[in-house]
């Protein structure tokens, strides 16, 4: 079974690590793939940072746009590829539905994603807890939302344990679903090719 529990120890450990050291995926089977996911997260994050402060030029602005929309797309693309190793390992292990067995509105691979972005607002809002240069009502205002953090983390974890024993257990049906972004594509975003430069056949 898919552990949840180790799933959210490499979202921290993680994070914690990649602040200190080079981006690195040591990681193999089912748990690689939840890092390499993990990690476009992390890109994602740090440029959206940047994104918003006034202090950068334009040229610069325009070159995170370029990155977060290329990291926005392998964060999906990796959300995919999550659940794909899960329908992998259904088959696997010879996994029979139930009759009538529903499907769940979230796949597991999105759970993974949001316990993913929790993962690094909880280090940078534990950042902020911690911050010797801010006032104390900041940190007491950081504090408080690390709480409600903890238990929104909670609260998915759990959501997600059961969901995966329900699916290997044949009691939901789970499936892949394509979100097929248009934007990236030059041959379907219209700015694109009615400039010329993907015009489809």
């Amino acid at each position: 079974m898919i552990s949840v529990s180790e799933i959210t120890e490499l979202h921290a450990a993680t994070v914690a690590l990649w602040h200190t050291q080079e981006i690195a995926n040591p990681y193999s089977g089912f748990l690689q793939a939840v890092c390499q996911q993990h990690m476009f997260n992390y890109l994602l994050w740090h440029e959206e940072d940047i994104a918003r402060s006034p202090n950068v030029g334009e040229g610069r602005i325009a070159a995170v746009k370029r990155a977060i929309d290329g990291y926005n797309q392998k964060r999906n693309d990796g959300i995919e590829a999550l659940d794909a190793c899960l329908i992998r390992e259904l088959t696997d292990r010879g996994v029979v539905l139930q009759p009538g067995a529903p499907q769940n509105t979230e796949t597991p691979g999105s759970a993974i994603d949001r316990l993913s972005i929790l993962a690094l607002r909880r280090y940078h809002m534990q950042e902020q807890a911690d911050r010797p240069d801010a006032s104390d009502e900041h940190r007491a205002k950081a504090q408080g939302r690390l709480a409600i953090l903890a238990e929104q983390h909670h609260d998915l974890s759990t959501a997600l344990g059961e969901l995966l024993d329900d699916i290997f257990a044949g009691r939901k049906r789970l499936k892949v679903y394509f979100q097929f972004k248009m934007y990236n594509d030059p041959t379907m975003n219209p700015y694109l090719y009615q400039a010329g430069k993907g015009r489809p056949d």
